[in-house]
C-alpha cells in the first residue's frame, strides 16, 4: 500500500513540476512577445519622427518654391497647407482601411507569430 501512495506522491510531484514549468514557459513567451511588440513600436515611432522632420523641411522648401513661382510668400504656404488639408480629409474618410486595419493586423501577426524551431 505504501508503494502505491509513494508512486501517487511522485506522480503529483511530477504534475506540479510540469505545471510550474508550463507557467514559466507561458510567462517567458508573453514577455518575449511583449518586448518584440514594444521594440517594433519604438522603432516605428523613431522612423515616424525622422520622416516627419523630413516632411516639414520638404514642405518649407516646396512652399518657398511655390512662393517664388507665384510671386507671394503666403500663396506658397497656403497651397502647401491646402494639400495637407486635402490629404488629412482623405485619410480621415478612409482611416479604417488605411490606418486601423493594417495596424491591428500587424500587431496580431506579431503577437501570434509562431517561432520556427528547426533543431
Amino acid at each position: 500500500m505504501r508503494a502505491t501512495f509513494s508512486k501517487v506522491e511522485e506522480m503529483a510531484d511530477h504534475v506540479k513540476a510540469y505545471v510550474n514549468n508550463r507557467i514559466t514557459s507561458v510567462k517567458l513567451s508573453a514577455a518575449e512577445k511583449t518586448s518584440r511588440v514594444a521594440a517594433n513600436i519604438i522603432a516605428a515611432v523613431i522612423v515616424t519622427v525622422i520622416f516627419l522632420v523630413f516632411i516639414v523641411f520638404a514642405s518649407i522648401a516646396a512652399a518657398y518654391a511655390l512662393a517664388k513661382w507665384t510671386g507671394e510668400f503666403y500663396w506658397g504656404f497656403l497651397i502647401i497647407a491646402g494639400v495637407y488639408l486635402v490629404a488629412a480629409l482623405f485619410i480621415w474618410k478612409r482611416k479604417e482601411r488605411i490606418l486601423q486595419l493594417p495596424i491591428m493586423n500587424a500587431l496580431l501577426r506579431q503577437l501570434f507569430k509562431e517561432e520556427d524551431n528547426e533543431d
